[in-house]
């Protein structure tokens, strides 16, 4: 059993609180979006309504087990105090003195923020000395980092069973209602939206939905590896050789379960990858030579967009098409649009984190759907129905 940090009154505590603020940065050390912090403090206000301090942890980037400037969250600690006011001490390591003399001083109502975990090659090594170190400086320990619940490190899998008040934040519990929710026990029809550049990060997604969903929509560079073990020319569009002897078993399956898998009817091609290539839009199984699928096609939107309609509940991961290229996006968009449309009438619908957040992000549409995941790998090993060590850590 997991509990949440509205169970278990944890006032006047120093808590250790792990989060995802793995952020994007600028050439110039600006923050570029602040998705990931905005979704942890409702927890942190949480914590300092409690009357305790929030002493918060986090990874950024790939710094290799080094200190690296270039991966501070300095930036952080800055946008935190700039932008949402909190009275935020910033300490220049996550283990030691200077991290131990930053606790100590912290009165309620400041918030610290720990350097970089990833300064430290114990962090992914699963270290427990290193979650010892870390684990000195709090009473009690709250992940709602479900971006890294997918990892076995020191500071989401060790740490937690240092703790007897181990709980998990707002934003963790939320991933754990939607995204499991969507996977255990479904209200039918359910829709799954699959999409992105390859078949062989989603293979596991299919098989496990297979057993769930009643249609399944593949669009994104995965649907040309379909369309050659179908026997369909794809000119220059993106397969994965390897993958089409797979593809073919997934097709027969979902035909043995009687679960719609339907692939793009018509394609939009390009005779060159980038926005201001020659375009048309041609049927799936009459792509020329020397041809690129970019997106699908205003009659694939429609069937997509009428079979999403009828569902009750939507996961979507990966976009249609080359998203980031203005005249390669009406696929995902209309995507996005089917999914808002779906809400409005009763429907769950979630989307789940990597490029479809971006998208519905870009798009605007993050407020009219039910859950927009943070968790990208997360996300996805979480549909395919595996234990994610950072939850289980959890577990009482």
């Amino acid at each position: 059993m997991i509990k949440s940090i509205d169970e278990v009154r944890i006032e006047g505590k120093k808590v250790l609180v792990r989060v995802d603020f793995n952020v994007p940065l600028d050439e110039n050390q600006n923050i570029t979006d602040d998705t990931r912090i905005k979704e942890s403090l409702p927890t942190i206000d949480k914590i300092i309504d409690y009357g305790s301090i929030p002493v918060l942890m986090s990874h950024l980037g790939r710094p290799k087990g080094e200190p690296n400037p270039k991966y501070s969250l300095e930036p952080v600690a800055k946008l935190m105090l700039e932008k949402y006011g909190y009275d935020v001490i910033f300490t220049k390591d996550c283990i030691g003195k200077p991290a131990q003399e930053a606790v100590n001083l912290a009165e309620a109502g400041q918030v610290v923020l720990l350097e970089n975990l990833r300064f430290h090659k114990e962090e992914e090594k699963n270290d427990i000395e290193f979650a010892k170190q870390l684990a000195m400086l709090g009473d009690a320990y709250v992940n709602d980092a479900f971006g890294s619940a997918h990892r076995a490190h020191a500071s989401t899998e060790s740490i937690a069973k240092l703790f007897d008040i181990r709980l998990a934040g707002y934003l963790m519990i939320n991933e754990i209602e939607y995204l499991g929710k969507s996977v255990t026990n479904p209200v039918k029809p359910f829709v799954a939206v699959l999409g992105g550049a390859k078949i062989s990060g989603k293979i596991d997604v299919i098989k496990n939905l297979m057993d769930k969903c009643n249609s399944i929509l593949i669009g994104g560079g995965m649907a040309y590896t379909f369309f050659k073990a179908m026997g369909f020319g794809i000119g220059k569009s993106l397969l994965e050789e390897d993958r089409v002897v797979l593809a073919k078993l997934l097709l027969k399956e979902a035909s043995t379960k009687n679960v719609k898998l339907m692939l793009p009817f018509d394609i939009v091609i390009a005779d060159s990858f980038n926005n201001e290539a020659n375009c048309k839009t041609v049927n799936s199984d009459s792509i020329p030579d020397g041809w690129i699928g970019m997106d699908i096609g205003p009659e694939t939107q429609k069937i997509f967009s009428d079979e999403i309609s009828k569902a009750r509940t939507v996961v979507w991961n990966g976009p249609m098409g080359v998203f980031e290229m203005e005249n390669f996006a009406k696929g995902t968009y209309a995507v996005a649009q089917a999914l808002a449309q779906a809400t409005s009438k009763g429907a769950t619908t979630i989307v789940g984190g990597g490029d479809s957040a971006s998208a519905i992000n870009k798009m605007n549409f993050q407020n009219k759907v039910t859950h927009v995941s943070t968790g990208g790998g997360a996300s996805l090993e979480y549909l395919e129905g595996k234990i994610l060590p950072g939850i289980a850590a959890l577990e009482m």
